[in-house]
């Protein structure tokens, strides 16, 4: 029923007294905006497990990170260097800065010993040293090959190794800014490097399908391996010095023996399209990279599978490294992300010589929980994380060794 017309001054005061309320829950309302943003500002940032991934403008061909601060350095398809400093507080990796000193894709980049100063090498066919602290150069080596320069490994603090892609090794005294060993062997180009712990020998790894052993000390060439299926990506030294491992194009790992670099001592097949790049991580354990996007743990002597550590879903991974304390894992892949992973469990992990009977679904284990992707279909693929030190290891690959131990 209508109000009488007789209560309309009555009405109009309850209106007023609405008002008054409304205009108080306003106020209430703002003040508790208020409060939420002060919160915000009082909120401690999130620490995560692993640092945040970085997002680049273009594909990285490399990273390395410092020997001694929480930096690490890439550089990609366009020639510039970056160099960031990460941590596993939200919102706080920083670019520190920038370099666009090559004037094509920078293939490989390097600290040195003391963390001082930062080496590339690039297509242009020239070495670079950078100054760590402003990103300045300080010394370029043009012209330091007649091919584009693929690959580099800092020896010490006064020498340097880069190999081509038309398969040449040269060896650079840095005090005197020039090569003092300059040999081509390989037919094809070199892929990766590596010295010993004397800092002697020399090994490459060639597109030819060969490891190629240099001698620093007499400055010369000592010998080829024998041909390998596909190109050989990588190469390590493993088991205190005692062995040898080549990755390949094929997805077989080469393993050979000290002092028995003609042959293979034995070889093992990973369901991978390929192993493209090897991070030693313990003397038996290394990481490895490949073109399914795959990061995957393997045990060396016994050959096991130990399982998956993470993955750039459906892109070719490029490099990986690891953290001066073997904390952090990183990879960059076609994605344009560098990512970070978490190794700090696996120098724990012991691997033994049982095997396992093969899965038949011929799932990877998961190492860790970002191991399994934000994508479902790929969450099919990968196991959900097993909490184990002692491992038992996959079965998954062709082995040729007649013994699981060294």
């Amino acid at each position: 029923m209508a109000a009488p017309l007789g209560h309309v001054e009555i009405s109009n005061s309850a209106v007023h007294c609405t008002h008054t309320t409304e205009n108080t829950s306003d106020n209430t309302k703002v003040n508790t905006d208020e409060d939420d943003d002060d919160e915000d500002e009082t909120r401690e940032p999130r620490i995560r497990e692993t640092p945040e991934d970085i997002k680049l403008e273009a594909i990285s061909n490399t990273l390395a990170f410092h020997p001694s601060r929480d930096i690490l350095a890439f550089g990609d398809l366009d020639g510039d260097i970056y160099a960031y400093s990460y941590s596993c507080t939200e919102g706080e990796n920083k670019e520190l800065w920038s370099s666009g000193h090559h004037l094509k894709s920078c293939r490989e980049i390097a600290f040195s010993g003391d963390g001082e100063k930062l080496f590339s090498v690039s297509k242009d066919k020239c070495v670079h040293m950078m100054d760590v602290e402003v990103g300045k150069l300080v010394t370029r080596i043009q012209k330091a090959h007649s091919a584009p320069i693929n690959t580099l490994l800092v020896v010490d603090e006064n020498i340097l190794a880069t190999g081509d892609d038309g398969g040449t090794v040269k060896a650079w005294d840095l005090r005197k800014g020039s090569a003092f060993m300059d040999l081509k062997h390989h037919e094809d180009y070199i892929s990766s490097l590596a010295v010993d712990q004397a800092k002697k020998l020399l090994l490459t790894a060639s597109g030819d399908g060969t490891m190629g052993v240099f001698n620093l000390k007499r400055r010369r060439f000592e010998l080829l391996s024998e041909f390998q299926s596909g190109d050989l990506t990588s190469v390590a030294v493993m088991k205190r010095g005692r062995k040898v491992v080549c990755g390949s194009s094929e997805g077989t790992i080469y393993i050979f023996n000290w002092n028995g670099f003609g042959a293979t001592s034995d070889r093992f097949a990973v369901k991978a399209e390929s192993v493209d790049c090897i991070v030693p991580v313990t003397d038996s354990i290394m990481c490895t990279a490949s073109m399914d996007g795959y990061i995957r743990a393997i045990n060396v002597m016994p050959n096991r599978v130990i399982g998956c550590l993470g993955q750039h879903v459906g892109e070719p991974i490029e490099q990986i490294a690891k953290s001066r304390d073997v904390h952090f894992l990183a990879s960059c892949a076609h994605d344009q992300l560098i990512k970070f992973w978490d190794i700090s469990k696996l120098p724990a992990m012991m691997v033994n010589d049982y095997r396992k009977r093969k899965k038949r679904d011929g799932r990877l284990a998961s190492l860790s929980n970002k191991a399994l992707g934000g994508n479902d279909f790929f969450n099919g693929l990968v196991e959900e994380p097993e909490k184990m030190e002692e491992v038992e290891g996959e079965d998954d690959e062709e082995d040729d060794s007649d013994s699981g131990s060294d």
